[in-house]
């Protein structure tokens, strides 16, 4: 088995920075959109629905952080 394959070894790419994404530059996922508009919700912030993956990724994991909900559940 060829370990250099990345769709045999899956373990390699989980953990990609969102601004080495090859789609990173595409539009936010619709699943994207509303999770970020919930925290945006939640935390005060302003939601800016022209946000790329990449970016909505790496707000997403921002604004998780300051989360009061997500802040408890974990």
């Amino acid at each position: 088995m060829d370990t250099a394959n990345a769709k045999v070894d899956t373990g390699s790419n989980t953990e990609k920075d969102p601004e080495e994404w090859t789609t990173g530059g595409e539009p936010m996922t619709g699943a994207q959109a509303s999770y970020l508009k919930t925290l945006c919700e939640e935390t005060g912030q302003p939601f800016d629905d022209t946000l790329s993956k990449a970016d909505a990724s790496i707000l997403i994991d921002k604004l998780r952080a300051e989360s009061d909900r997500v802040k408890s559940a974990g």
